[in-house]
Formats: structure tokens, C-alpha cells, sequence
């Protein structure tokens, strides 16, 4: 049985081996680090849309960034703030623009 309670759980337990993946010495398997960030966003798409998931997206920096990358394509860069967005964007315009120039 699938509870808030158990998918907040779950959620938790995957973002602390997310960070000790990403905080490793060790260099980590490609195919590892995919299937953690793919049960991640499974988990995410599943969390219900609560005080208790915009908790776990501002403690964690590497969930919320999960998190705004799965939620990119209907609102944007929807926990970035916006001057970081605006500027992130206008930078990648910029990259965009001088590599079809050369």
C-alpha cells in the first residue's frame, strides 16, 4: 500500500543516496545514477503536491533541481528565481548565438 506517509518515506531515502552518489570520492556508474534519478522522479510524479513535498524541494537543492527539470516543460523554471532564470536563459541565447556564428 502506497500512503503519503510511504511516499514521503520513499522520497527521503532516495534524495539521501542521491546525495551521498553525488557527493562521492568514488567515481559512480553512469547506469546507477540514472536508475536513482529515474525512481527519484518516479517517487516525484507520484508525491502528492503538499506542505511536506515543498518542505523536502527547499531543504534539498538536488531534489528541487529534479524536481524544476520534471516540471520544466508546463512551468518553466518554476523554483529558480526569476532575474536566475532570466539571466540562465539570455546566457544560453548568447552561447547559442556566437556558436552559429563560427
Amino acid at each position: 500500500m502506497n500512503t503519503p506517509l510511504t511516499t514521503h518515506r520513499n522520497l527521503v531515502t532516495l534524495v539521501q543516496v542521491l546525495r551521498k552518489l553525488e557527493r562521492s570520492r568514488v567515481p559512480v556508474d553512469p547506469e546507477q545514477y540514472r536508475s536513482l534519478v529515474t525512481h527519484i522522479a518516479d517517487e516525484l510524479r507520484n508525491h502528492p503536491r503538499d506542505a511536506g513535498l515543498e518542505a523536502l524541494l527547499t531543504a534539498v537543492p538536488e531534489l528541487a533541481e529534479l524536481y524544476e527539470n520534471l516540471q520544466y516543460e508546463h512551468a518553466g523554471l518554476c523554483r529558480s528565481p526569476l532575474d536566475a532564470a532570466v539571466g540562465a536563459e539570455q546566457a544560453a541565447r548568447d552561447a547559442i548565438a556566437a556558436a552559429m556564428r563560427r
